[in-house]
């Protein structure tokens, strides 16, 4: 093996290493949001509301009651 091709093989491995490095940062630096997904997701299993409707509210609605009344233009939830 020629010294040329022992210093590609080097320039190879710290290459491979500098990227692992820079991919480990972005997931570590992306764990905290997925970490408030996730328990944002249980939160709302444990409720049994659905997180995708566009009536979802923290408070705690009847199923299949508007949190907002659309017919007023204010954004007030109505108390059964």
């Amino acid at each position: 093996m020629k010294w040329d091709e022992v210093t590609l093989v080097i320039l190879a491995a710290f290459g491979c290493v500098t990227l692992l490095l820079a991919q480990i940062s972005e997931v570590l630096s992306k764990l905290p949001h997925i970490i408030r997904a996730w328990r944002q997701v249980r939160h709302e299993l444990r409720a049994g509301t659905d997180p995708g409707s566009r009536d979802h509210s923290t408070r705690g609605t009847a199923p299949g009651t508007p949190a907002v009344d659309p017919s007023d233009g204010d954004r007030t939830s109505r108390e059964p």
